[in-house]
Order: C-alpha cells, then structure tokens, then sequence
C-alpha cells in the first residue's frame, strides 16, 4: 500500500483526500501547515505527494521547489491538486518539479487514475 503525503492548508480538502483515498486503499498523511511538510516529509518518507498551490508562505510552487531539493524526494511523484487552471500556473508547476497537474473539482477516478499512473513510472 502506497504512502500518500497531502498538503493543503483547508482542512475539509485533506479529510475529503483522505476518506477517498483510504477507500482506494492508500495510506495518508496529512499536513494542514506548509511550513512543516518537508520536515514532516522526511519523517513519514511518503511515496507520492499531493500538494495545493493557493497556501501560506511556503505557498505550492515553493513547496514543490523545496521537496525536490531534498535528494531524497528528487524522483517522489508530485501530484498539484488546485483549483488555479491557468497555464501559467501549470507551466510553473511543471517548472518547479511537479509530476502531474490536476484542476478541482475532480473526478475521483481521475485522481486515483493520476496516482496510480504516477506510482508505477
């Protein structure tokens, strides 16, 4: 069972994360303060990450920056959850290291699909 970190600062985002996918079989985490998400990263050694971009200092694309300066995260698949659809958004998510990109509202399957695809490259 895969281990999924997720980092969103609305608490409602990560408890309906965690209900589906604990339901889908995962193991979650998750972490409601930015700020503390690397250091509790390099506890929990999550194998995929689901980050929102609209947080506090460090907001999604810095967290996303940050998690792939740590070695040991430099191949963990980064999934954005956001509701930013621009592609300005997604361009700088890409650039800043992110796996996948995925717009809320979403799909259930979808994002079960884009986990799974992500977990097995």
């Amino acid at each position: 069972m895969a281990k999924i970190m997720m980092v969103d600062d609305d608490k409602l985002v990560t408890d309906l994360l965690q209900k589906l996918l604990k339901a889908d079989g995962f193991e979650t985490i998750a972490i409601n303060d930015s700020a503390k998400a690397v250091e509790a990263a390099k506890i929990e050694m999550p194998d995929l990450f689901l980050l929102d971009l609209m947080m506090p200092q460090p907001d999604g694309f810095r967290l996303c920056r940050m998690l792939r300066e740590e070695s040991i995260f430099t191949n963990t698949p980064i999934i954005i959850v956001t509701a930013l659809d621009d592609s300005d958004s997604r361009a700088v998510a890409f650039g800043a290291g992110a796996t996948d990109y995925l717009t809320k509202p979403f799909h259930p399957g979808e994002l079960k699909d884009k986990i799974l695809e992500a977990l097995e490259n």
